[in-house]
């Protein structure tokens, strides 16, 4: 609309639908950028934003459907700004899937990104003499690699990380801007991520099979009668990433990103319950939300962990569980010490940059102060007010063995080893082993024993295998009397039932293993579990030596009973 001539010439009833636009699309830019300054913890402070904010886009979506028209003779819209549209929706329902943990809103998310790049919205975008709007492009590809990694859509992740490889040097080629470092930064993140997957799965034709690692319908072991176990719920979860070197993309590192999917069930696409199908409709989630909340803390202060538990423990529900995974460089006392108090044995790393006291950094600090930038176990003390369960992977684990359950709510800790065999630290870049057993047990047993591809048949026979292993784990857990009571309180939830399950499992395999003779390399907890009626059970090891045979690796595990560390 140029001119006051070219203006009047145009009808009244198209003047407002530019003119609704505009407001529209200022409205709804409005609204987004305000989401960055909702609290990002609380469950509640951010919904009714929310709610405003996909209202505005969905509106805005659907009008400039309506009047497309009106708009590219009237306004001179382009498709890059229908793209730019596209691509906030996409940000909104990958955001409200963080907010929420609801997996349906990862497919809304990919549905809107993939029609970016199906309608080839970005396309005329390098036309353009403005390097601002090929970042905006670059970004969205950032973006919906990450939702794909998130749905396990590796072959597409591929295909458009060879895309934003070459967008990134038509973009350096033509602008020869300072942030070419920071984008190839991103190429080789992504890259990393994508090979720290370690197994291969092959059909028959040789093509790789992509499989899920949420928990799936069928894929826990029942309750059965006569089980007596509580009726906790897990609610919350926390889930730290501050481990030095790990593979990391976009603020998750591995670690992290196999943690939130063992917290996680199989996505629904929510355009197969809904009658209106690619409308923003974020109210219609499920009745009962399926999936724990959960916060994933990259790199983060002492102050905001801190800051995050204290939200997450006052707003977890009556009989539910807060859970806290660390995945962490360890912090070691430097000094002796005369107590044995819950400062004294160090704990994981806490994020440094931002952690100031007196407006500058604490450079030097005497052999009896405590190390700052760590969270100790006494940190975590007077969470244990409500049920707490605890995962620790760290090279410092066995400090949280220290534990005191002071107000007699349940309390588990598992714990990783803290020494590797040497033949395997040089894999600890490309994700613990420890985690990688509770996110997949199948994959964690091929990891130890060297396996880095297998045909989906025989995949198929281990898991029907581990099926069997499970249900007598879950037996044993169940059927103990001497185990802490702590661990059938938390049985009767999914998730940590399944988390448990696979940790025996981890502890039975490493203990047989003859590549892991330390004690140090073997997992613990606290409560401690019974070792010989459960960890090194004659049962559980004649398992753990039938799967090493179905796999032909059973000369690296050691048969009979094990010495007791």
């Amino acid at each position: 609309m140029t001119g006051v001539g070219a203006e009047d010439d145009i009808p009244l009833c198209e003047r407002k639908t530019v003119t609704d636009f505009c407001y529209l699309l200022d409205k709804s830019k409005q609204l987004f950028n305000g989401l960055r300054d909702l609290p990002q913890y609380g469950h509640k402070q951010w919904q009714s934003y929310f709610g405003r904010t996909f209202d505005i886009y969905t509106k805005l979506w659907k009008f400039q459907q309506q009047h497309r028209q009106v708009l590219d003779n009237r306004y001179g819209l382009k498709r890059w700004q229908i793209g730019e549209v596209a691509s906030k929706i996409g940000q909104l329902y990958y955001h409200y899937y963080l907010r929420t943990s609801e997996t349906s809103y990862l497919n809304e998310a990919f549905s809107f990104y993939s029609a970016i790049r199906q309608r080839s919205y970005y396309h005329q975008v390098n036309k353009e003499d403005r390097p601002e709007l090929v970042v905006k492009k670059l970004r969205y590809y950032a973006r919906f690699i990450v939702v794909c990694l998130l749905l396990n859509k590796m072959d597409l992740v591929k295909v458009l990380v060879k895309e934003l490889s070459e967008e990134i040097e038509d973009y350096t080629q033509r602008f020869n801007t300072e942030d070419q470092l920071e984008w190839n930064l991103v190429l080789q993140e992504v890259a990393a991520f994508v090979e720290a997957d370690p197994l291969m799965l092959l059909n028959d034709d040789n093509a790789v099979v992509v499989i899920s690692n949420r928990l799936q319908e069928g894929g826990v072991p029942p309750l059965e009668q006569g089980m007596v176990v509580g009726q906790l719920t897990l609610a919350d979860a926390l889930i730290v990433g501050n481990c030095n070197n790990q593979v990391k993309f976009s603020e998750l590192t591995i670690d992290m990103f196999r943690m939130l999917q063992a917290l996680e069930r199989e996505p629904v696409n929510l355009a197969t319950q809904s009658s209106k199908p690619g409308t923003l409709e974020p109210n219609e989630k499920p009745a009962k939300r399926e999936n724990p909340h959960k916060y994933l803390l990259y790199k983060p202060t002492f102050s905001q962990l801190y800051t995050f538990l204290s939200a997450s423990f006052k707003e977890l529900p009556a009989n539910s569980v807060l859970l806290v995974y660390l995945s962490a460089t360890g912090v070691f006392p430097t000094g002796r010490s005369e107590s044995e108090g819950p400062y004294d044995f160090g704990g994981v790393l806490t994020n440094t940059n931002r952690d100031v006291v007196n407006g500058e950094m604490v450079q030097k600090r005497s052999q009896a102060q405590k190390e700052m930038h760590c969270l100790h176990p006494g940190d975590l003390f007077s969470f244990t007010r409500k049920p707490l369960f605890i995962i620790v992977d760290s090279s410092n684990s066995t400090a949280y063995k220290n534990f005191s359950n002071l107000f007699g709510q349940p309390l588990v800790c598992l714990l990783s080893p803290t020494v590797y065999p040497k033949s395997m630290q040089d894999q600890c870049q490309r994700g613990s082993l420890f985690t990688l057993f509770l996110y997949n047990p199948l994959m964690g047993f091929l990891s130890v024993c060297g396996l880095s591809s297998m045909r989906y048949g025989l995949w198929e026979k281990a898991q029907e295998l581990l099926r069997k292993v499970f249900h007598d784990i879950g037996q044993m857990i169940t059927s103990s009397r001497v185990i802490d009571q702590a661990y059938l309180q938390f049985y009767g939830d999914e998730f940590l039932r399944l988390l448990m399950i696979r940790f025996v499992f981890c502890c039975t395999t490493l203990r047989l293993h003859k590549l892991f003779r330390e004690a140090r390399s073997f997992p613990e907890s606290y409560p401690p579990l019974p070792k010989q009626e459960m960890v090194e059970s004659s049962l559980l090891q004649k398992h753990v030596l039938e799967l090493a045979a179905m796999l032909d690796v059973q000369n690296l595990f050691s048969d009979g009973m094990l010495d007791n560390y």
